[in-house]
């Protein structure tokens, strides 16, 4: 297997910082998952290094930047760059942290999207925003739900210079059989040149007990022939995983769903594509 590139790690320390939003999540409530626990995970699992996600720390996504940026200078930890929190919405203190973030091993952003009002990526200030980090050759990953795909195509249309990336394949409701409004958005946003596609997240969205090769074999397929292999990145979004698979759980899978590909398009998907447009190296 080519070794994997894993976009979209989360990592959690209860002792530094609160994530609220895992309180009601057996799976994750109460636990750390330690960068020494996702090394030990994926021992065996031919990742040769990962991308930090930032995990929704609320108003302490500048403290949590920072913190990651310690383990980072660890070689050990196999941290490749961090994909920050900002507050594109907000003038005040936007640019300051655009340009604090420049000192720090910080490889693109992300604004959660899919908690917030509708409107809130359609201003003016979040646009002009987000366009600023297209313009220091960074990247914006975008997350909405997939009733919010039309959305997201508004905000790729306007920032229009610069790598964006569509997080968890657009969020489709696996679990409920989502398939034509999913399936006609990603096509459109696929349109788009400058948008890329994230692999990742799928298996929370299935039924319980049904995390399976079968349950999101279509959307996979769906995105692949959208975006190609050329527009595509992989990510394991661990600890979230766990809600209804694991991390090797998943790897398994995408190993399967690309079992056909050329040995070229294997190495874009798993690791080239990504060192492109993060603008990495391993």
């Amino acid at each position: 297997m080519t070794k994997l590139i894993d976009t979209h790690q989360h990592l959690i320390y209860r002792d530094r910082f609160n994530y609220l939003w895992s309180d009601s999540l057996p799976a994750l409530a109460g636990k750390d998952f330690t960068v020494s626990d996702y090394q030990k995970l994926t021992a065996d699992c031919d990742v040769a290094g990962s991308i930090f996600m930032e995990v929704d720390v609320g108003h302490d996504y500048r403290d949590e930047t920072r913190f990651v940026a310690e383990l980072a200078a660890e070689p050990e930890n196999k941290l490749l760059g961090i994909i920050s929190s900002c507050r594109p919405e907000h003038e005040g203190g936007f640019d300051a942290w655009l340009e604090e973030c420049s000192d720090l091993p910080v490889v693109g952003f992300r604004r959660i999207l899919h908690e917030v009002d509708d409107d809130v990526s359609r201003g003016d200030v979040f646009r002009r925003n987000v366009r600023k980090i297209g313009a220091k050759d960074l990247t914006f990953d975008m997350v909405f739900r997939a009733d919010q795909l039309g959305i997201a195509f508004e905000l790729a249309s306007a920032c229009d210079d610069m790598e964006l990336v569509l997080d968890h394949c657009g969020v489709p409701d696996i679990a409920g059989g989502e398939t034509d409004y999913w399936h006609q958005k990603i096509s459109d946003i696929a349109g788009l040149p400058h948008v890329s596609c994230k692999m990742s997240g799928i298996l929370a969205y299935c039924a319980e007990g049904n995390a399976t090769l079968d349950a999101v074999q279509p959307y996979a397929q769906h995105v692949i022939d959208s975006f190609g292999t050329d527009r595509l990145v992989w990510g394991g979004d661990w600890p979230v995983v766990d809600l209804r698979s694991s991390l090797p759980e998943w790897i398994g899978i995408f190993q399967q769903l690309v079992s056909d590909f050329s040995e070229d398009e294997k190495s874009a998907i798993c690791s080239g594509n990504a060192q492109r447009i993060y603008r990495i190296g391993v």
